[in-house]
């Protein structure tokens, strides 16, 4: 092998780890979660029974996706800090909603020791783009 061949090499090994980590980041999560989507006005409750999966953007959102495609991102107006992809997220609610006002504890996948909580933000509902024909 030749220097240029060895400089390209490392070069490759040393920037591969930056691309990889830059698209991990939890800026691009998020962005790839709502591309494709629009963004609608924020709303105070979304209903519980509606939502079909959550996923957590690592102390950035809880993305909640509903019946229907839409999805919601909560950014928590508190304890973002906290949020963890591999948390068990414990709601504890007094109605059929899930709302601005409520609390989301955290708790350790392994030891179901509680890790936290965060105080829940509005919900942006981000609808797919329907193409016209």
């Amino acid at each position: 092998m030749n220097t240029r061949t060895l400089l390209t090499c490392a070069l490759a090994l040393v920037t591969t780890p930056a691309i990889a980590d830059k698209d991990r980041s939890p800026e691009a999560q998020l962005a790839k979660a709502i591309a494709g989507r629009v963004a609608g006005e924020p709303v105070h409750c979304i209903n519980q029974r509606d939502i079909r999966s959550t996923r957590v953007i690592d102390k950035t959102a809880i993305i909640y996706e509903v019946a229907g495609g839409t999805i919601y991102v909560n950014t928590p107006k508190s304890g973002a800090a906290f949020l963890r992809d591999d948390a068990i997220l414990v709601t504890d609610t007094h109605s059929h909603q899930l709302c601005n006002i409520d609390i989301v504890k955290l708790m350790e996948p392994g030891s179901r020791m509680l890790a936290g909580g965060v105080g829940l933000g509005n919900f942006v509902p981000y609808r797919k783009v329907r193409e016209e024909k």
